[in-house]
């Protein structure tokens, strides 16, 4: 599996966001709660879904731990943040270099890809880990748990 390495412009987003651990995952409660207020988001860009992840700093993976926290976001991308439907928040997406991973198949095993990712293309690369937001990119060929699947998986790095 070969990323290609990009640099991400700035993007607004408007979503909702959960702090939540992998031990006690709440993924599913986040989207359901976005996607029924999705349609008053005004002034979406594309169609493009954006599940993202805050994390405290690039430790998170070095000692990793079920249990500890982060932050996941269910979002649009916005052309401007003139209105936040209630209950909503917005985010800045910064600008920066990106290794992305197109994951194929069914959005539970995705585990599998993040794990080839940092255990192996990672330490293998010309990058480590920088601390930004890492997202994927769930687009009009994204079908959750059909094998026939895609989405991007876009990790933030820096050279070593």
């Amino acid at each position: 599996m070969v990323p290609r390495i990009e640099i991400l412009p700035v993007k607004k987003l408007i979503g909702k966001r959960m702090t939540m651990s992998l031990a006690n995952n709440k993924t599913g409660e986040l989207w359901r709660s976005f996607m029924t207020q999705r349609k008053e988001i005004l002034n979406v860009i594309g169609i493009q879904l954006y599940s993202l992840q805050q994390f405290p700093d690039t430790t998170y993976f070095e000692h990793f731990n079920p249990d500890n926290l982060f932050e996941k976001w269910a979002a649009v991308e916005v052309s401007d943040f003139n209105f936040v439907p209630e209950g909503m928040e917005t985010f800045i997406l910064k600008s920066g270099l990106y290794a992305i991973f197109l994951h194929r198949g069914a959005a539970s095993s995705g585990p599998k890809t993040f794990q080839y990712i940092h255990a192996n293309w990672l330490p293998q690369s010309d990058y480590v880990l920088d601390n930004r937001p890492h997202f994927e990119l769930l687009g009009e060929k994204y079908k959750n748990e059909d094998p026939s699947s895609e989405e991007e998986i876009w990790i933030p790095i820096k050279p070593k």
